[in-house]
């Protein structure tokens, strides 16, 4: 029996994932969690036999710890859950974050109830799972050249778009204030910018972030 933990800030899709989970035949759901924090905790608390093998993730769950972030802590644990994302954003700043944060798979919310079940027995098996979508995005990126962000430097550019200062990034993020200002000289170089504005453009433009509505 596969057991999953469902991680999504949204109760209503969080329960609909959940059910659907427990639908599959030889899958079953051991919790939920609406944040990357709580997700932690859970994986804490849960007894050695009752620990899920994956763990389904939201990317951005408001403003407790998103999903990226999430995924580098539960990667980091002594024999860590699988961690596939299920996720709305298709950026190649998300996906990029995501995989270099340790996960092992990365499904788009739209994907057929086939699909999702297809990926979590094969991320329980340790194997790679990336939607259509997202891997044509990945191919298109090592074949377009295009200025490379670490993924860091993406999570802070995209922070910028949303209007974050350099204090409240920091503390998302979990660095310091200095921390965040060197990673801001190397964004403004990379993209060949002077200033947060322009870098948000430039991001904009090259597809490394996505738009914010506001």
């Amino acid at each position: 029996m596969i057991r999953v933990l469902v991680v999504d800030d949204h109760p209503v899709v969080r329960r609909g994932l959940r059910a659907m989970v427990d639908d599959l035949p030889d899958v079953t759901a051991v919790g939920e969690a609406a944040d990357g924090a709580a997700a932690l905790d859970l994986l804490a608390a849960l007894p050695a036999g009752q620990r899920p093998h994956v763990v389904l993730m939201d990317l951005q769950m408001g403003a407790g710890m998103h999903g990226v972030e999430a995924t580098r802590r539960i990667t980091a644990l002594p024999d860590p859950p699988a961690v596939l994302v299920l996720t709305t954003y298709s950026t190649d700043a998300d996906i990029l974050a995501a995989v270099e944060a340790g996960a092992t798979g990365y499904l788009l919310k739209d994907a057929p109830p086939e699909d999702l079940a297809a990926a979590i027995h094969a991320t329980a098996r340790g194997e790679t799972v990336l939607a259509p979508p997202v891997a044509a995005r990945l191919l298109g990126r090592v074949r377009a050249g295009r200025p490379t962000l670490s993924p860091r430097e993406a999570e802070i550019l995209q922070l910028l778009a949303e209007g974050l200062p350099n204090r409240q990034i920091s503390k998302r993020l979990f660095i310091s204030e200095a921390t965040v200002k060197t990673h801001l000289v190397h964004i403004y170089d990379k993209l060949g910018v002077d200033s947060r504005t322009s870098a948000v453009a430039a991001g904009l433009a090259a597809g490394l972030i996505r738009a914010v509505d506001r």
